[in-house]
C-alpha cells in the first residue's frame, strides 16, 4: 500500500512539475515562438492525444484505419458563423451575394446577413486558422467548438494573397491539430477532410491526394468565364491581385460548402492543408477539392501573429509560364519553366544577375513546371532570405543565389516605344502583338497587356494581364505609340477601352482618368 501511495505521489508531483514548466515556458516565450514551436511544447508537456504513427496508418493501400486520426483532429476543428451588416438590394456586396449562394442560404434584402465555414485550432491559447474569405468584412464572428462551447472571435490578421486568416478566441488549454509537413505529401496518399459542410458539424470524409502544386487563378479571380473548372465555390470576390500565391493540394475527399477553412490531414492526424476551394458546375462536390499547403500557411500565420501582417520577400521579376502554345512566341524550344520577361531595377533578381530572356528551370534544385512551383517556395520566405534558382541562358544552365527584398524593385519607366511602361498613367505595361498573337485572337491590330500593377486603373477595373487592346475611344490601336497618344487625349476625362480578354471574349471598359 505504501508503495502504491509513493507511486501515486510521484506521478502527481511529476505531472504538476510538467504543467508548471509548460506554464512558465508559455508565459515567458510564447510571444516569440512560432505556432510549430508552441505545439512541440504542448505535446512534450501534456498527456493530450497525439496523432498515431502506427504502420497501419502510414500505409497508402490496403486496410487503412482512419479512426485515430479522426479522433485526434475532430475536437480541434470549429464551426465558424459570421454576421454582416444589413444592406439593401442595391447596396449588397458581391461577397455577401456569393456567400448566400455558397452556403445554400437565401439572401434577403434587409436584416443581418449570415454565413458559415470552418476553422482549425493550432494553439492551446485559442488561435484559429481559417480562410480569409470566410471572415472577410464580418462584423461578428462566432465560434462553436466540437463540444458545443461558444466563443466570440477577433481577427488578428488576414492575407488575401493566400486566402488565409488568423483569428483568436479568449480560451486556454484548447485541443489542437498537429502541424504536419506538406512537402512530404505524396500523390495517391490517403487524406481526411474535416469540417462543417452544409452546417453538418464535425464531418470527416476520406480520399487521396490527386495532385500537388495546382495554380488555378482562383484567388482574386472574379470572372467565372476565365475559370476552366466551371463555377468555383468557397472563393470570395476578393480584389484581384498580382501577388496571389497558389500551389494547392488537390484531393478527391468530399469537400462541400462549409468545409472552407477546415482541415486536410494525413492518416497520422497531421495538418497538411487548409481546405479552400472546390471546382464545380453545380456548387457542390464533384471530385475536385483544393487546400492551401500548411508549409506556406505556417509562415503566413507566424508573421500575422508577430507583426499583424505578412513580411513577404520578392524576387523582383515578371515571367510567363512556358507551354506548347506560347513557347514559339518567345522563340524558345522549351515548353516548361518560366520565361523571364522583365527584371526590376534595384531588385534581388537584378543583383543576382537574372536577365530578361532567361528561363527559370529550378528552385532549390527542384524542377519548375508551373508558376506555382516558384511562387509557393518563395511565398514561405521573408525579406533577407536567400533562394537558389537555376536559369537557362544561351543553351547553358546557370545557378544563381537571389537575396529576397521587401519589395519587387522599381518598375521600369518608358525607355523606348517598343516596350512602354505606362505605370504612371494607368498601371500597366504593353507590347505590340506579333503575328502569332494576331492569328490567335483573330485581329489585325492591337497591343498585348503584359503586366498589371496592383492598385492601378487596369487592376481596379479588372482588365487582366494577357488582354488585347484594339481600340481606345474608337481609335484603332496598332502600336504602343497609338496607345500613348490615346491615353493622353481622353474624351471628357473618359477612356473607353475595347478589345479581347485572355480567353478571347469581348472586352469593353470605361475608365475615368481625370
Amino acid at each position: 500500500m505504501k508503495k502504491f501511495g509513493l507511486t501515486l505521489l510521484t506521478a502527481f508531483v511529476g505531472g504538476a512539475m510538467a504543467l508548471g514548466a509548460y506554464k512558465v515556458i508559455e508565459n515567458k516565450y510564447a510571444s516569440n515562438m512560432s505556432f510549430e514551436d508552441k505545439q512541440k511544447v504542448y505535446y512534450a508537456t501534456s498527456n493530450h492525444l497525439t496523432p498515431s504513427t502506427s504502420a497501419t496508418n502510414l500505409s497508402s493501400a490496403g486496410q487503412v484505419d482512419f479512426t485515430e486520426a479522426a479522433a485526434a483532429v475532430t475536437p480541434a476543428v470549429v464551426y465558424i458563423r459570421t454576421t454582416y451588416a444589413s444592406q439593401s438590394d442595391q447596396q449588397e456586396s458581391q461577397m455577401q451575394k456569393m456567400f448566400g449562394e455558397m452556403f445554400g442560404q437565401r439572401v434577403r434584402p434587409s436584416g443581418p446577413q449570415m454565413a458559415s465555414g470552418s476553422g482549425v485550432i493550432i494553439s492551446p491559447d485559442g488561435y484559429i486558422v481559417t480562410n480569409n474569405h470566410v471572415v472577410d468584412k464580418a462584423e461578428k464572428i462566432d465560434i462553436v467548438t466540437n463540444d458545443h462551447q461558444t466563443y466570440q472571435a477577433k481577427i488578428i490578421g488576414t492575407d488575401p494573397n493566400t486566402d488565409l486568416a488568423l483569428i483568436k478566441i479568449d480560451a486556454h488549454n484548447m485541443p489542437i491539430v498537429k502541424l504536419g509537413n506538406s512537402d512530404n505529401v505524396k500523390v495517391g496518399e490517403w487524406v481526411l477532410a474535416v469540417g462543417n459542410p452544409f452546417k453538418l458539424t464535425s464531418t470527416v470524409t476520406a480520399g487521396i491526394v490527386s495532385a500537388k502544386g495546382r495554380g488555378l487563378n482562383l484567388i482574386g479571380n472574379e470572372d467565372e468565364q476565365e475559370n476552366p473548372f466551371g463555377r468555383t465555390q468557397y472563393q470570395s470576390r476578393q480584389p484581384r491581385t498580382n501577388k496571389a500565391i497558389e500551389s494547392f493540394i488537390q484531393t478527391d475527399a468530399a469537400i462541400n460548402p462549409g468545409n472552407s477553412g477546415g482541415a486536410l490531414v494525413n492518416t497520422n492526424g497531421e495538418l497538411i492543408g487548409i481546405n479552400s476551394a472546390i471546382a464545380s458546375h453545380t456548387g457542390s462536390y464533384e471530385g475536385y477539392g483544393f487546400a492551401i499547403p500548411i508549409n506556406l500557411a505556417k509562415k503566413v500565420l507566424d508573421d500575422i501573429q508577430k507583426f499583424g501582417t505578412v513580411k513577404r520577400g520578392y524576387l523582383g521579376l515578371t515571367f510567363a509560364e512556358l507551354n506548347q502554345d506560347n513557347a514559339k512566341d518567345y522563340n524558345v524550344s522549351r515548353n516548361f519553366g518560366l520565361y523571364v520577361k522583365d527584371v526590376m531595377p534595384a531588385s534581388g533578381a537584378e543583383a543576382a544577375g537574372v536577365k530578361g530572356g532567361d528561363i527559370i528551370t529550378k528552385i532549390e534544385g527542384n524542377t519548375i513546371y508551373e508558376s506555382s512551383d516558384l511562387q509557393e517556395r518563395v511565398g514561405r520566405l521573408a525579406p533577407g532570405d536567400k533562394v537558389h534558382i537555376t536559369v537557362l541562358r544561351d543553351g547553358a544552365e546557370k545557378n544563381l543565389a537571389v537575396t529576397l527584398k521587401a519589395d519587387a524593385g522599381t518598375p521600369k519607366m518608358a525607355a523606348s516605344k517598343s516596350g512602354e511602361e505606362l505605370f504612371n498613367k494607368i498601371g500597366a505595361s504593353f507590347t505590340p502583338l506579333n503575328a502569332a498573337q494576331k492569328a490567335k485572337f483573330h485581329v489585325s491590330n492591337g497591343v498585348l497587356v503584359t503586366q498589371v500593377r496592383e492598385g492601378g486603373l487596369f487592376d481596379n477595373t479588372e482588365i487582366p494581364e494577357g488582354s488585347v487592346i484594339t481600340q481606345i475611344n474608337r481609335q484603332p490601336i496598332a502600336t504602343v505609340d497609338d496607345l500613348d497618344r490615346a491615353l493622353t487625349n481622353p474624351r471628357n476625362g473618359i477612356l473607353v477601352i475595347s478589345g479581347l480578354s485572355p480567353d478571347g471574349t469581348k472586352l469593353r471598359v470605361a475608365l475615368q482618368v481625370e
